[in-house]
């Protein structure tokens, strides 16, 4: 079974007034509806480093797909662990995650909740295939971007229930980038698309234009 919605706010955890004021401040840049899925990560510090990427770049949440079952269903738990807590530089106690038994079922949870779903790759498998600059992210009410494991990459399943695949380019002998780097490069440029969207229009379909757009970077701390 999923794990539910972690308390963010523990007794241990409970903001001072510097953490609330950060807090109201990043609120607006938060991308609503953009869930980054992680299918099957082997290795705890690139989960950390997603988790600080989601964290960072305001992707609203972080599902994992965790077939071998070797995450706790209790969050919190996973938050005291010391690994994963010092390679997000303790992103993951301000992080919604939420784990799945099998990609089914985190699918059946993403389609029933109105959202679609694109996989990164970087070989075409069957499916409609583009770089990541030749997308329009904001084409998608809600969006969960998928990234697959470090060994096997991103399951047939995956490609076979998404919308299509989306690729870096790469230049180099090596055509591959670890999962740490691609989720950051990739969500950089969703967020960063929705963002500047979510600053001009209320809904989808360029309705509710604001009159004043909000603004889409948070100025230098002073």
């Amino acid at each position: 079974m999923a794990a539910e919605e972690p308390n963010l706010v523990t007794e241990d955890t409970k903001p001072r007034a510097s953490v609330r004021k950060r807090a109201n401040e990043i609120k607006p840049f938060r991308c609503k509806n953009l869930i980054a899925v992680l299918e099957n990560p082997t290795d705890m510090i690139n989960i950390g480093t997603v988790i600080r990427n989601v964290n960072a770049l305001g992707v609203e949440k972080v599902y994992v797909v965790d077939t071998r079952r070797s995450l706790p269903d209790d969050w919190q738990d996973l938050r005291e662990r010391r690994t994963a807590s010092k390679t997000s530089v303790s992103a993951v106690k301000w992080t919604f995650v939420r784990r799945f038994d099998s990609t089914e079922e985190c699918f059946a949870h993403l389609e029933r909740k109105g959202f679609t779903s694109i996989v990164t790759s970087p070989h075409v498998k069957g499916k409609a295939s583009i770089f990541l600059h030749e997308g329009d992210y904001t084409a998608y009410t809600k969006l969960a971007v998928w990234f697959g494991s470090e060994a096997t990459g991103i399951s047939d399943l995956a490609v076979e229930r998404s919308e299509m695949c989306i690729s870096v380019p790469m230049f180099g002998m090596i055509e591959s980038l670890n999962l740490g780097t691609s989720s950051g490069i990739v969500l950089y440029e969703v967020a960063k698309q929705r963002r500047e969207y979510q600053s001009k229009y209320r809904k989808r379909n360029q309705r509710g234009q604001r009159a004043n757009p909000l603004p889409t970077t948070i100025g230098p701390k002073v």
